[in-house]
Protein backbone atom coordinates (compact mmCIF):
# COMPACT_ATOMS: atom_id res chain seq x y z
CA UNK A 1 0.00 0.00 0.00
CA UNK A 2 1.34 3.49 -0.81
CA UNK A 3 1.88 5.80 2.25
CA UNK A 4 0.29 9.14 1.91
CA UNK A 5 2.78 11.77 1.49
CA UNK A 6 2.28 15.65 2.14
CA UNK A 7 4.95 17.15 0.64
CA UNK A 8 6.11 20.22 2.53
CA UNK A 9 3.38 21.79 4.63
CA UNK A 10 4.59 24.65 5.24
CA UNK A 11 4.27 28.16 2.66
CA UNK A 12 6.33 28.96 -0.39
CA UNK A 13 7.62 32.52 -1.02
CA UNK A 14 10.39 33.54 -3.40
CA UNK A 15 11.19 30.37 -3.40
CA UNK A 16 12.12 29.24 0.10
CA UNK A 17 9.57 27.59 2.21
CA UNK A 18 8.58 29.78 5.20
CA UNK A 19 7.22 28.07 8.62
CA UNK A 20 5.23 30.90 9.52
CA UNK A 21 5.00 32.06 13.28
CA UNK A 22 1.56 32.20 14.45
CA UNK A 23 -1.17 29.61 14.64
CA UNK A 24 -1.33 25.97 12.79
CA UNK A 25 -4.61 24.76 11.54
CA UNK A 26 -4.84 20.91 11.43
CA UNK A 27 -5.94 18.38 8.74
CA UNK A 28 -7.94 15.62 9.98
CA UNK A 29 -8.53 12.36 8.40
CA UNK A 30 -12.19 12.64 8.25
CA UNK A 31 -12.59 8.65 8.14
CA UNK A 32 -10.62 8.04 11.45
CA UNK A 33 -11.20 11.69 12.91
CA UNK A 34 -7.61 11.50 13.55
CA UNK A 35 -4.91 14.65 12.47
CA UNK A 36 -2.89 13.96 10.31
CA UNK A 37 -0.99 16.83 9.65
CA UNK A 38 -1.20 21.14 10.58
CA UNK A 39 -0.23 24.10 8.01
CA UNK A 40 0.28 27.32 8.91
CA UNK A 41 -2.31 29.86 9.07
CA UNK A 42 -1.08 33.11 7.04
CA UNK A 43 -1.85 35.93 7.33
CA UNK A 44 -1.91 39.16 5.31
CA UNK A 45 1.83 39.56 5.83
CA UNK A 46 2.72 36.21 4.01
CA UNK A 47 -0.08 37.37 1.28
CA UNK A 48 2.25 40.70 0.49
CA UNK A 49 5.72 38.90 0.68
CA UNK A 50 4.01 36.65 -1.57
CA UNK A 51 2.28 39.34 -3.85
CA UNK A 52 6.31 41.25 -3.90
CA UNK A 53 7.90 38.13 -4.76
CA UNK A 54 5.35 37.29 -7.50
CA UNK A 55 5.40 40.89 -8.56
CA UNK A 56 9.96 40.72 -9.00
CA UNK A 57 9.91 37.05 -11.05
CA UNK A 58 6.78 38.40 -13.48
CA UNK A 59 9.15 40.32 -15.65
CA UNK A 60 11.51 37.38 -16.47
CA UNK A 61 8.99 34.87 -16.62
CA UNK A 62 6.50 36.27 -18.90
CA UNK A 63 9.58 37.07 -21.20
CA UNK A 64 10.96 33.70 -21.74
CA UNK A 65 10.09 31.63 -24.63
CA UNK A 66 7.05 29.90 -24.64
CA UNK A 67 8.03 26.56 -25.64
CA UNK A 68 10.34 26.99 -22.39
CA UNK A 69 7.62 27.89 -20.00
CA UNK A 70 5.57 24.74 -21.73
CA UNK A 71 8.34 22.71 -21.41
CA UNK A 72 8.06 23.71 -17.88
CA UNK A 73 4.68 22.56 -17.48
CA UNK A 74 5.32 19.05 -19.29
CA UNK A 75 7.97 18.37 -16.81
CA UNK A 76 5.52 19.29 -14.04
CA UNK A 77 2.97 16.93 -15.27
CA UNK A 78 6.49 14.17 -15.53
CA UNK A 79 6.80 14.93 -11.70
CA UNK A 80 2.67 14.49 -10.69
CA UNK A 81 2.60 11.12 -12.97
CA UNK A 82 6.04 10.48 -10.76
CA UNK A 83 4.37 10.58 -7.97
CA UNK A 84 0.61 9.79 -8.84
CA UNK A 85 0.15 7.12 -6.15
CA UNK A 86 1.49 9.15 -3.66
CA UNK A 87 -0.73 11.68 -4.18
CA UNK A 88 -3.41 10.00 -4.73
CA UNK A 89 -3.09 8.16 -0.88
CA UNK A 90 -2.42 11.80 0.02
CA UNK A 91 -6.14 12.75 -1.47
CA UNK A 92 -7.82 9.94 0.21
CA UNK A 93 -6.34 10.76 3.71
CA UNK A 94 -7.10 14.51 3.72
CA UNK A 95 -10.19 14.32 2.39
CA UNK A 96 -11.95 11.16 2.42
CA UNK A 97 -12.06 10.56 -1.79
CA UNK A 98 -11.94 6.28 -2.50
CA UNK A 99 -8.90 5.22 -3.51
CA UNK A 100 -9.99 3.75 -6.61
CA UNK A 101 -11.36 7.14 -7.49
CA UNK A 102 -8.24 9.31 -6.34
CA UNK A 103 -6.30 7.43 -7.91
CA UNK A 104 -7.92 7.45 -10.96
CA UNK A 105 -9.15 10.91 -11.14
CA UNK A 106 -7.91 12.88 -8.18
CA UNK A 107 -4.29 12.05 -8.97
CA UNK A 108 -4.41 10.99 -12.77
CA UNK A 109 -6.69 14.16 -14.43
CA UNK A 110 -4.15 16.50 -13.40
CA UNK A 111 -1.34 15.01 -15.24
CA UNK A 112 -3.29 14.34 -18.29
CA UNK A 113 -4.64 18.30 -18.48
CA UNK A 114 -0.95 19.97 -17.73
CA UNK A 115 0.33 17.65 -20.21
CA UNK A 116 -2.52 18.55 -22.69
CA UNK A 117 -1.77 22.12 -22.43
CA UNK A 118 1.84 21.81 -23.11
CA UNK A 119 1.20 20.06 -26.03
CA UNK A 120 -1.50 22.99 -27.93
CA UNK A 121 1.04 25.60 -27.10
CA UNK A 122 2.45 25.78 -30.10
CA UNK A 123 -0.62 26.18 -31.97
CA UNK A 124 -2.16 28.93 -29.58
CA UNK A 125 -2.75 31.96 -31.74
CA UNK A 126 -0.42 34.36 -29.00
CA UNK A 127 -0.61 36.62 -32.10
CA UNK A 128 -2.92 37.11 -34.80
CA UNK A 129 -3.84 39.69 -37.65
CA UNK A 130 -7.08 41.41 -38.02
CA UNK A 131 -7.04 44.18 -40.85
CA UNK A 132 -4.46 46.51 -40.02
CA UNK A 133 -4.14 45.34 -36.27
CA UNK A 134 -2.13 42.90 -34.43
CA UNK A 135 -3.74 41.36 -32.09
CA UNK A 136 -1.37 39.86 -29.25
CA UNK A 137 -2.06 37.93 -26.46
CA UNK A 138 -0.17 38.72 -23.31
CA UNK A 139 0.12 37.08 -19.69
CA UNK A 140 -2.60 38.57 -17.49
CA UNK A 141 0.16 39.17 -14.38
CA UNK A 142 -0.25 37.87 -10.67
CA UNK A 143 -2.82 35.43 -10.33
CA UNK A 144 -4.48 34.83 -6.62
CA UNK A 145 -5.29 31.07 -7.25
CA UNK A 146 -8.00 30.29 -4.08
CA UNK A 147 -9.19 26.64 -4.58
CA UNK A 148 -11.35 24.52 -2.67
CA UNK A 149 -10.88 21.16 -1.29
CA UNK A 150 -13.16 18.73 -2.92
CA UNK A 151 -10.64 18.02 -5.83
CA UNK A 152 -7.41 19.76 -4.62
CA UNK A 153 -4.60 19.20 -6.74
CA UNK A 154 -6.99 18.63 -9.82
CA UNK A 155 -8.11 22.31 -9.56
CA UNK A 156 -4.77 23.73 -8.82
CA UNK A 157 -3.61 22.42 -11.53
CA UNK A 158 -6.49 23.50 -13.78
CA UNK A 159 -5.41 27.36 -12.82
CA UNK A 160 -1.59 26.98 -12.43
CA UNK A 161 -0.53 25.03 -15.01
CA UNK A 162 -2.22 27.68 -18.18
CA UNK A 163 -0.92 30.24 -15.93
CA UNK A 164 2.69 29.32 -15.66
CA UNK A 165 2.41 28.67 -19.74
CA UNK A 166 0.71 31.98 -20.37
CA UNK A 167 3.83 33.91 -18.85
CA UNK A 168 1.81 34.37 -15.80
CA UNK A 169 3.32 34.00 -11.98
CA UNK A 170 1.10 32.86 -9.23
CA UNK A 171 0.33 33.03 -5.41
CA UNK A 172 -1.65 29.84 -4.44
CA UNK A 173 -4.40 29.77 -1.21
CA UNK A 174 -5.24 25.84 -1.08
CA UNK A 175 -8.19 24.64 0.95
CA UNK A 176 -7.16 24.70 4.81
CA UNK A 177 -9.17 21.39 4.69
CA UNK A 178 -6.87 19.38 1.81
CA UNK A 179 -3.91 21.89 2.00
CA UNK A 180 -1.08 18.52 1.43
CA UNK A 181 -0.72 17.94 -2.80
CA UNK A 182 -0.18 21.61 -2.27
CA UNK A 183 3.52 20.81 -0.78
CA UNK A 184 3.76 18.16 -3.25
CA UNK A 185 3.02 20.06 -6.19
CA UNK A 186 5.31 23.13 -4.47
CA UNK A 187 8.01 20.21 -4.56
CA UNK A 188 7.44 18.96 -8.30
CA UNK A 189 7.44 22.72 -9.53
CA UNK A 190 10.66 23.11 -8.28
CA UNK A 191 12.55 20.08 -9.29
CA UNK A 192 11.06 20.88 -13.39
CA UNK A 193 13.12 23.82 -12.74
CA UNK A 194 10.70 27.03 -12.29
CA UNK A 195 12.68 30.14 -11.09
CA UNK A 196 12.07 31.15 -7.32
CA UNK A 197 8.85 33.42 -7.00
CA UNK A 198 7.19 32.25 -9.92
CA UNK A 199 5.30 29.72 -7.62
CA UNK A 200 4.21 31.16 -4.29
CA UNK A 201 1.82 28.90 -2.15
CA UNK A 202 0.39 31.14 1.38
CA UNK A 203 -1.98 28.56 3.43
CA UNK A 204 -4.97 29.87 5.81
CA UNK A 205 -8.94 30.56 5.67
CA UNK A 206 -10.43 32.81 3.33
CA UNK A 207 -11.13 35.70 5.13
CA UNK A 208 -7.87 35.89 5.95
CA UNK A 209 -5.63 34.48 2.95
CA UNK A 210 -8.29 34.59 0.53
CA UNK A 211 -9.50 38.32 0.98
CA UNK A 212 -5.93 39.81 1.45
CA UNK A 213 -5.25 38.05 -2.23
CA UNK A 214 -8.21 39.65 -3.38
CA UNK A 215 -7.74 43.23 -2.19
CA UNK A 216 -4.21 43.28 -2.99
CA UNK A 217 -3.76 45.83 -5.52
CA UNK A 218 -0.62 44.11 -7.14
CA UNK A 219 -2.74 40.66 -7.66
CA UNK A 220 -4.01 41.72 -11.54
CA UNK A 221 -6.14 38.38 -10.99
CA UNK A 222 -8.30 36.33 -8.69
CA UNK A 223 -9.09 32.82 -10.44
CA UNK A 224 -11.78 31.16 -7.89
CA UNK A 225 -13.25 27.87 -7.47
CA UNK A 226 -15.83 27.47 -4.55
CA UNK A 227 -18.75 27.93 -3.57
CA UNK A 228 -21.46 30.80 -5.26
CA UNK A 229 -21.51 32.38 -1.02
CA UNK A 230 -17.66 33.42 -0.99
CA UNK A 231 -17.42 33.65 -4.70
CA UNK A 232 -19.98 36.52 -4.68
CA UNK A 233 -17.66 38.28 -1.64
CA UNK A 234 -14.06 37.65 -3.64
CA UNK A 235 -15.77 39.44 -6.40
CA UNK A 236 -16.85 42.26 -3.97
CA UNK A 237 -13.30 42.72 -2.41
CA UNK A 238 -11.95 42.04 -6.10
CA UNK A 239 -14.14 45.05 -7.42
CA UNK A 240 -12.19 47.91 -5.61
CA UNK A 241 -9.57 47.29 -7.84
CA UNK A 242 -11.25 46.45 -10.52
CA UNK A 243 -8.99 43.01 -11.35
CA UNK A 244 -9.88 40.04 -13.24
CA UNK A 245 -11.94 37.65 -11.73
CA UNK A 246 -12.76 33.87 -13.12
CA UNK A 247 -15.24 32.30 -10.68
CA UNK A 248 -16.40 28.73 -10.97
CA UNK A 249 -18.71 28.45 -8.12
CA UNK A 250 -21.81 26.25 -6.98
CA UNK A 251 -23.88 23.55 -9.47
CA UNK A 252 -27.62 22.39 -8.97
CA UNK A 253 -27.58 20.07 -11.88
CA UNK A 254 -30.32 18.31 -13.67
CA UNK A 255 -30.26 15.08 -15.63
CA UNK A 256 -32.97 14.96 -17.82
CA UNK A 257 -34.89 11.36 -18.89
CA UNK A 258 -36.73 12.06 -21.61
CA UNK A 259 -40.01 10.16 -22.47
CA UNK A 260 -37.84 7.73 -24.60
CA UNK A 261 -35.14 7.36 -22.76
CA UNK A 262 -33.15 3.72 -21.56
CA UNK A 263 -34.31 4.46 -18.18
CA UNK A 264 -32.24 1.52 -16.32
CA UNK A 265 -29.03 3.39 -18.33
CA UNK A 266 -29.96 6.83 -17.86
CA UNK A 267 -30.88 6.71 -13.56
CA UNK A 268 -27.30 4.35 -13.61
CA UNK A 269 -24.95 6.91 -15.65
CA UNK A 270 -27.69 9.81 -13.43
CA UNK A 271 -26.53 8.29 -10.12
CA UNK A 272 -23.13 7.92 -10.53
CA UNK A 273 -22.61 11.59 -11.24
CA UNK A 274 -24.89 12.36 -8.56
CA UNK A 275 -22.92 10.10 -6.00
CA UNK A 276 -19.60 11.14 -7.35
CA UNK A 277 -16.60 11.91 -5.11
CA UNK A 278 -19.20 11.20 -2.50
CA UNK A 279 -21.37 13.75 -4.15
CA UNK A 280 -18.97 16.44 -3.34
CA UNK A 281 -18.90 17.35 -7.01
CA UNK A 282 -20.29 21.11 -8.25
CA UNK A 283 -21.17 19.26 -11.47
CA UNK A 284 -23.16 16.20 -9.70
CA UNK A 285 -26.45 15.38 -11.18
CA UNK A 286 -28.15 15.98 -8.35
CA UNK A 287 -31.58 16.77 -9.52
CA UNK A 288 -33.34 13.89 -12.07
CA UNK A 289 -36.07 14.73 -13.98
CA UNK A 290 -38.42 11.84 -14.85
CA UNK A 291 -41.65 11.39 -17.07
CA UNK A 292 -44.24 11.53 -14.36
CA UNK A 293 -45.69 8.34 -15.80
CA UNK A 294 -42.50 6.66 -15.17
CA UNK A 295 -41.69 8.06 -11.60
CA UNK A 296 -42.02 5.48 -9.60
CA UNK A 297 -40.11 2.86 -11.75
CA UNK A 298 -37.83 5.44 -11.99
CA UNK A 299 -37.07 5.80 -8.00
CA UNK A 300 -37.15 2.00 -7.81
CA UNK A 301 -34.24 1.26 -10.42
CA UNK A 302 -32.45 4.44 -8.44
CA UNK A 303 -33.12 3.30 -4.45
CA UNK A 304 -31.51 -0.28 -6.41
CA UNK A 305 -28.45 1.43 -7.72
CA UNK A 306 -27.68 3.49 -4.55
CA UNK A 307 -27.65 -0.05 -2.45
CA UNK A 308 -24.98 -0.84 -4.82
CA UNK A 309 -22.84 2.20 -3.50
CA UNK A 310 -21.01 0.50 -0.85
CA UNK A 311 -20.17 2.94 2.08
CA UNK A 312 -16.84 2.29 3.90
CA UNK A 313 -13.17 3.03 4.46
CA UNK A 314 -11.89 4.69 1.52
CA UNK A 315 -8.48 3.11 1.86
CA UNK A 316 -10.26 -0.01 0.67
CA UNK A 317 -10.89 -0.77 -2.82
CA UNK A 318 -14.34 -1.93 -2.86
CA UNK A 319 -15.16 1.73 -1.39
CA UNK A 320 -17.36 3.85 -3.66
CA UNK A 321 -18.48 6.38 -1.05
CA UNK A 322 -15.97 7.10 1.84
CA UNK A 323 -16.63 10.14 4.54
CA UNK A 324 -17.71 13.38 3.56
CA UNK A 325 -14.74 15.62 3.92
CA UNK A 326 -15.12 17.18 7.74
CA UNK A 327 -17.61 17.14 10.08
CA UNK A 328 -19.17 20.10 9.06
CA UNK A 329 -19.79 18.65 5.53
CA UNK A 330 -21.60 15.99 7.18
CA UNK A 331 -23.83 18.11 8.92
CA UNK A 332 -24.71 19.96 6.30
CA UNK A 333 -25.58 17.10 4.23
CA UNK A 334 -27.85 15.33 7.00
CA UNK A 335 -29.41 18.54 7.51
CA UNK A 336 -30.41 18.98 3.75
CA UNK A 337 -31.74 15.55 4.22
CA UNK A 338 -33.71 16.70 7.06
CA UNK A 339 -34.81 19.78 5.60
CA UNK A 340 -36.02 17.35 2.48
CA UNK A 341 -38.50 14.81 4.61
CA UNK A 342 -39.85 18.12 6.63
CA UNK A 343 -40.86 19.17 3.29
CA UNK A 344 -42.69 16.38 2.50
CA UNK A 345 -40.51 14.92 0.34
CA UNK A 346 -40.45 11.16 0.09
CA UNK A 347 -37.09 9.57 1.39
CA UNK A 348 -36.69 6.56 -0.78
CA UNK A 349 -33.43 4.97 0.81
CA UNK A 350 -30.92 6.17 3.28
CA UNK A 351 -31.49 9.17 5.57
CA UNK A 352 -29.97 11.47 7.75
CA UNK A 353 -28.57 8.94 10.33
CA UNK A 354 -25.44 7.47 9.87
CA UNK A 355 -24.94 4.38 7.77
CA UNK A 356 -24.74 1.04 10.42
CA UNK A 357 -20.98 0.08 12.14
CA UNK A 358 -19.84 3.69 11.38
CA UNK A 359 -19.43 5.16 15.14
CA UNK A 360 -16.28 7.61 13.66
CA UNK A 361 -15.83 9.08 10.40
CA UNK A 362 -17.93 11.40 8.77
CA UNK A 363 -20.04 9.27 6.90
CA UNK A 364 -23.66 9.69 5.60
CA UNK A 365 -26.10 7.19 4.17
CA UNK A 366 -26.84 7.41 0.14
CA UNK A 367 -30.01 8.84 -0.40
CA UNK A 368 -32.64 9.15 -2.82
CA UNK A 369 -35.98 11.78 -2.67
CA UNK A 370 -38.61 11.03 -4.13
CA UNK A 371 -41.42 13.31 -5.31
CA UNK A 372 -40.04 16.24 -5.33
CA UNK A 373 -41.36 19.35 -5.71
CA UNK A 374 -39.07 21.78 -7.92
CA UNK A 375 -39.86 24.86 -5.08
CA UNK A 376 -38.38 22.50 -2.33
CA UNK A 377 -35.00 23.25 -1.11
CA UNK A 378 -33.55 19.85 -1.73
CA UNK A 379 -34.21 21.25 -5.14
CA UNK A 380 -32.54 24.38 -5.17
CA UNK A 381 -29.92 24.58 -3.04
CA UNK A 382 -26.26 22.46 -3.70
CA UNK A 383 -26.40 20.12 -0.70
CA UNK A 384 -22.59 18.54 -1.93
CA UNK A 385 -23.39 15.16 -0.92
CA UNK A 386 -24.50 11.56 -2.26
CA UNK A 387 -28.54 13.22 -2.12
CA UNK A 388 -30.71 12.72 -5.00
CA UNK A 389 -33.94 14.44 -5.94
CA UNK A 390 -36.49 12.30 -8.20
CA UNK A 391 -38.44 15.30 -10.05
CA UNK A 392 -41.80 14.45 -11.77
CA UNK A 393 -42.80 16.32 -14.82
CA UNK A 394 -45.38 16.42 -17.39
CA UNK A 395 -43.79 17.49 -20.82
CA UNK A 396 -40.46 18.21 -22.27
CA UNK A 397 -41.72 21.94 -21.91
CA UNK A 398 -41.95 21.82 -18.45
CA UNK A 399 -38.70 19.70 -17.91
CA UNK A 400 -36.46 22.54 -19.47
CA UNK A 401 -38.80 25.10 -17.23
CA UNK A 402 -37.38 22.89 -14.29
CA UNK A 403 -33.95 22.27 -14.76
CA UNK A 404 -33.69 26.06 -15.57
CA UNK A 405 -35.26 27.12 -12.57
CA UNK A 406 -32.17 27.35 -10.13
CA UNK A 407 -30.16 29.88 -9.44
CA UNK A 408 -27.65 27.65 -10.81
CA UNK A 409 -25.77 26.96 -14.49
CA UNK A 410 -23.07 24.68 -14.05
CA UNK A 411 -24.15 21.20 -15.95
CA UNK A 412 -26.57 18.90 -16.92
CA UNK A 413 -27.35 15.87 -19.30
CA UNK A 414 -30.17 14.68 -21.17
CA UNK A 415 -31.26 11.29 -21.91
CA UNK A 416 -32.92 10.11 -25.03
CA UNK A 417 -32.81 7.20 -27.98
CA UNK A 418 -32.90 10.20 -30.54
CA UNK A 419 -29.87 12.08 -30.32
CA UNK A 420 -30.95 14.77 -32.06
CA UNK A 421 -34.00 15.56 -29.82
CA UNK A 422 -31.32 15.25 -27.04
CA UNK A 423 -29.52 18.02 -28.38
CA UNK A 424 -32.27 19.74 -28.95
CA UNK A 425 -33.43 19.83 -25.84
CA UNK A 426 -29.37 20.27 -24.29
CA UNK A 427 -29.68 23.84 -26.50
CA UNK A 428 -32.14 25.17 -24.33
CA UNK A 429 -30.54 24.32 -20.96
CA UNK A 430 -29.02 27.37 -19.54
CA UNK A 431 -25.83 25.77 -18.60
CA UNK A 432 -21.86 25.60 -18.87
CA UNK A 433 -21.88 22.33 -20.39
CA UNK A 434 -24.53 19.23 -20.74
CA UNK A 435 -23.70 15.53 -21.72
CA UNK A 436 -25.96 13.26 -23.93
CA UNK A 437 -26.78 9.87 -23.55
CA UNK A 438 -23.86 10.20 -21.12
CA UNK A 439 -21.13 11.78 -23.28
CA UNK A 440 -17.77 11.78 -21.55
CA UNK A 441 -16.26 14.13 -19.65
CA UNK A 442 -13.82 16.09 -22.12
CA UNK A 443 -10.76 17.74 -20.08
CA UNK A 444 -10.08 20.04 -23.53
CA UNK A 445 -13.54 21.31 -23.85
CA UNK A 446 -14.00 25.01 -22.06
CA UNK A 447 -15.54 24.62 -18.07
CA UNK A 448 -17.54 26.90 -16.40
CA UNK A 449 -21.01 28.14 -15.83
CA UNK A 450 -23.85 30.01 -16.35
CA UNK A 451 -26.05 32.67 -13.97
CA UNK A 452 -24.66 32.08 -10.22
CA UNK A 453 -22.39 29.43 -10.98
CA UNK A 454 -19.48 31.86 -12.46
CA UNK A 455 -18.12 33.29 -14.96
CA UNK A 456 -15.17 32.10 -17.22
CA UNK A 457 -13.64 29.10 -18.30
CA UNK A 458 -11.33 26.64 -17.05
CA UNK A 459 -9.27 23.75 -19.30
CA UNK A 460 -7.79 23.28 -22.70
CA UNK A 461 -7.13 26.49 -25.01
CA UNK A 462 -10.53 28.09 -23.02
CA UNK A 463 -9.13 28.00 -20.18
CA UNK A 464 -5.15 29.26 -21.08
CA UNK A 465 -7.42 32.07 -22.48
CA UNK A 466 -8.56 33.25 -19.27
CA UNK A 467 -4.98 33.58 -18.21
CA UNK A 468 -3.96 36.32 -21.21
CA UNK A 469 -4.91 40.25 -21.98
CA UNK A 470 -5.25 41.23 -25.18
CA UNK A 471 -3.72 44.20 -27.00
CA UNK A 472 -4.11 45.79 -30.32
CA UNK A 473 -1.02 47.21 -32.04
CA UNK A 474 -1.97 49.27 -34.64
CA UNK A 475 0.20 49.52 -37.65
Amino acid sequence: MVVAGTGRTDHVIGGEFVAGGGDRIEVVNPATEEVIAAVPAGTAAEVDAAVVAARAAFPAWSARPVQERGDAVRRISQGLGARRDEIAATITAEMGSPIIFATRVQASLPIATSAALADLLADFPWTERIGNSLVVREPAGVVAAITPWNYPLHQIVAKVAPALAAGCTVVLKPSEIAPLTAGILAEIIADAGVPAGVFNVVHGVGPVVGEALAAHPDVDMVSFTGSTRAGRRVSAVAADTVKRVALELGGKSASVLLDDADLRAAVKITMANCYINGGQTCTALSRMLVPAARHDEAVEVAVAAAGKYVVGDPTDAATRIGPMSSAAQRDRVTGYIRTGVSEGAVLATGGPEAPEGFDRGYYVRPTVFAAVRPDMVIANEEIFGPVLSVIPYTCDDEAVEIANATPYGLAGAVFSVDEERAVAVARRLRTGQVDVNGGAFNPAAPFGGYKQSGNGRELGRFGLEEFCELKSIQL
